[in-house]
């Protein structure tokens, strides 16, 4: 019965390998837990980035044409110093528009029946627009931008709605998302804007 016991038994090498199997499978779960732990805080600080410095916004309809189109990605610089040309994104009823910035507090904006635009009496020259017209406007010209707003206007001048309606009007600068600069997607349209 003594010799059933002892068979029963592990052997010196049996328990070094079962010890072995332990400390592998402790220092797996250690590597996992620590990878985890390493990707959770990159994601997060990831999402903080983008939502206060560099947001990142998907491309909605047909109004910016043919410099952006729908479903494009593009990231957004936070800043307040804008200028004539930039593209901008800002809060409109609960979503966010992109357009371009036309005329700055205190410029004179003019629209000839051609679609031409004229700010503070020289014409605007826009080379990001393909097909000029007057489109959707019912403000009376010459139209002087209040202080602390933005006149902006799409690159589809016919279909765009913008601050020529004044139910848009021209954006007070707390509805500035930011200026955008980089083009995400689709791969083959990458780069800076």
């Amino acid at each position: 019965m003594d010799n059933q016991v002892r068979k029963d038994l592990p052997t010196a090498d049996q328990l070094l390998a079962e010890m072995k199997r332990v400390r592998y499978k402790r220092k797996f779960r250690k590597t996992i837990v620590g990878t985890i732990s390493s990707l959770i805080v990159v994601a997060a600080v990831a999402v903080l980035v983008s939502m206060l410095f560099l947001p990142v916004l998907r491309v909605t309809g047909t109004s910016m044409t043919p410099t952006l189109y729908n479903d494009e990605m593009v990231i957004c610089s936070k800043r307040s110093n804008y200028k004539r040309g930039d593209m901008i994104a800002f809060y409109y009823n609960n979503k966010i528009l992109l357009k371009r910035v036309i005329g700055l507090p205190g410029d004179w904006i003019e629209i000839a029946e051609d679609g031409t635009v004229f700010v503070n009496g020289e014409e605007l020259i826009e080379p990001y627009v393909d097909e000029k017209a007057y489109g959707e406007c019912d403000i009376e010209f010459p139209y002087q931008v209040p202080e602390s707003r933005i006149f902006v206007m799409g690159d589809h001048r016919s279909t765009s709605v913008d601050s020529r309606t004044v139910k848009v009007g021209c954006i007070a600068e707390e509805y500035i998302i930011g200026r955008l600069i980089f083009r995400l997607w689709p791969w083959e349209a990458i780069g800076v804007l």
